[in-house]
């Protein structure tokens, strides 16, 4: 047998994984079903990853969290979430289905540690030598705060069916995350045309 690379066989038994999701639940997915299907052993899969939570997470950061890096890095917010809307709409089957991953190891808590963790190291660089005007803006406060903004747009919008283009998606969330609440229902309403 040929070696495969660690990164080829993370890939293989990610793409695994992602097949067996659209078919069948995630709690009822086995490691060995994911190796058959991938075409490795067993103890091939403890070696990359500790069990199918991990190699979700691991899917999601590699998918949506990582491309996002240097845009966000960049103070380019907008095009980082048409990204991250466009890179899970392309696997629309498989994000449908794992979004209803819930309890302990769910989805909705992955995705929202991985958008927290990206958002926090964007923060503190940003932040740089400054002090916040108020103690209570921590990194780790506006972190939390915004990756539950983003999570929970994401999470409405998959369960829609991913219906929305992630352009049109991109603004909404733009439109609201940038006025106050008092600005978004003064600005929200479109006035009827009158007959």
């Amino acid at each position: 047998m040929i070696q495969k690379s660690r990164k080829s066989v993370d890939d293989l038994l990610a793409q695994s994984f992602k097949e067996l999701v659209c078919q069948q639940p995630i709690e009822k997915i086995t490691i060995k079903q994911i190796t058959d299907r991938a075409g490795v052993i067993r103890p091939t899969f403890y070696n990359h990853f500790e069990d199918k939570y991990n190699l979700l997470e691991w899917i999601m950061i590699k998918d949506i969290v990582t491309p996002v890096q240097p845009l966000l890095s960049n103070g380019m917010i907008n095009e980082a979430m048409i990204l991250i809307f466009h890179n899970m709409r392309k696997e629309k089957d498989f994000y449908m289905h794992a979004s209803k991953l819930e309890g302990q190891n769910s989805f909705r808590g992955m995705i929202e540690r991985g958008i927290q963790l990206v958002l926090g190291s964007m923060i503190v660089d940003q932040m740089g030598t400054k002090k916040p005007i108020n103690r209570w803006l921590t990194p780790e406060h506006l972190a939390e705060y915004y990756s539950q903004s983003i999570t929970y747009v994401l999470m409405t919008w998959i369960q829609g069916g991913m219906e929305m283009p992630p352009e049109e998606l991109a603004q909404v969330y733009d439109f609201i995350i940038s006025r106050s609440l008092s600005d978004v229902l003064e600005d929200m309403w479109v006035p009827l045309k009158e007959k």
